[in-house]
């Protein structure tokens, strides 16, 4: 299940080191978006689509054209801008002091007044980079993230099916352990998905009849990471002799996750078959398709022009396809 994060502004002080000029009393106020405003236009006095939700950096040039107003005018804008209750607060830029009348006005509403020595530009940066991180949509997926080769794969599937053993014949080999049993995967970008374990359960692995392990401890520091890029999933699932498996891979299957698209593939799972070995092949296999090398692709395309050659020679109809092949097979025997 997916979940709305926030932050609050004093935990926006304490992790980006901002100073503070009107106290504490608005720190609880949630940043709920990870856009930022400079709000030039709304000192200027036009507000009909003011974004009052989101941060409001004040830079060089804001400062300068409140300093060029007079009294009177400086504090009727004021007066407006700090009006809006969702506003989390206002971070001046450059290491540069507020005018009294923002200062008076702001303490009076409980909005946070914040400063920071970096230039606007770069400080936009920051809390964007930052509140990305720290905003990004969330979910808890029950599974195993290891890291094959440098690819992220998330194993899914019924309890006791294997996942974690999987992931201990992995480490063995070398790859690593990101996350067992519970997985915290965050949307961080677009198409980007990073996955980490709860705190809780950091370097663990659960095996059934040795119990509770710290990898790190077993296996070294290498054997283990805090978070990883997620790149495809692997669904295991228990054989069924009544089921046609996919024997070509020609035919890409995909899985949502919050608003993403992984490629996934499922693999049968009975005895004597050696996953850690299966899902080595299948992170090489994907990066190779990645370089634009697809086997089953270039094996089909082949096996294709073969079919339309030997159909010309036997003065038979050619074939679209390989699967048209199959099922005019299909319907003769039929």
């Amino acid at each position: 299940m997916s979940k709305d994060r926030s932050v609050t502004v004093g935990e926006l002080v304490d992790a980006l080191n901002l100073t503070v000029f009107t106290g504490e009393s608005g720190f609880t106020r949630r940043i709920t978006t990870v856009d930022i405003n400079r709000p030039g236009l709304a000192l200027a006095g036009y507000l009909r689509y003011h974004p009052s939700e989101r941060i409001q950096l004040l830079g060089r040039t804001e400062l300068s054209f409140l300093r060029g107003m007079d009294g009177r005018e400086q504090a009727l804008r004021v007066f407006a801008f700090c009006s809006y209750e969702q506003t989390p607060c206002v971070i001046v830029t450059r290491g540069e002091t507020p005018p009294e009348a923002l200062l008076r006005e702001a303490s009076a509403r409980g909005l946070p007044v914040l400063g920071t020595n970096l230039v606007t530009t770069r400080a936009a940066a920051v809390l964007s980079t930052y509140l990305e991180e720290q905003l990004a949509p969330e979910t808890l997926i029950h599974g195993v993230l290891v890291d094959v080769y440098g690819i992220g794969i998330l194993i899914t599937g019924s309890s006791g099916i294997g996942k974690s053993e999987t992931a201990l014949e992995l480490i063995k080999r070398g790859h690593r352990l990101v996350a067992d049993d519970a997985v915290v995967i965050r949307q961080v970008s677009d198409n980007t998905l990073v996955g980490s374990p709860p705190p809780l359960l950091q370097h663990l692995l659960e095996i059934r009849g040795l119990g509770v392990l710290n990898a790190m401890t077993l296996f070294g520091a290498g054997a283990v990471r805090t978070h990883k890029k997620l790149v495809m999933v692997v669904h295991l699932e228990a054989w069924r002799d009544d089921f046609a498996y996919d024997r070509l891979g020609i035919d890409e299957d995909t899985v949502r996750i919050l608003d993403t698209e992984l490629p996934s593939i499922t693999v049968p799972v009975r005895p004597g078959r050696n996953l850690a070995v299966i899902l080595e092949v299948a992170a090489m296999n994907h990066r190779l398709k990645q370089m634009g090398i697809d086997a089953a692709r270039n094996f089909a395309e082949e096996l294709e022009n073969a079919i339309a050659g030997e159909a010309q020679r036997a003065d038979v109809p050619a074939f679209n396809s390989v699967r048209d092949y199959g099922d005019a097979l299909n319907e003769d025997f039929d």
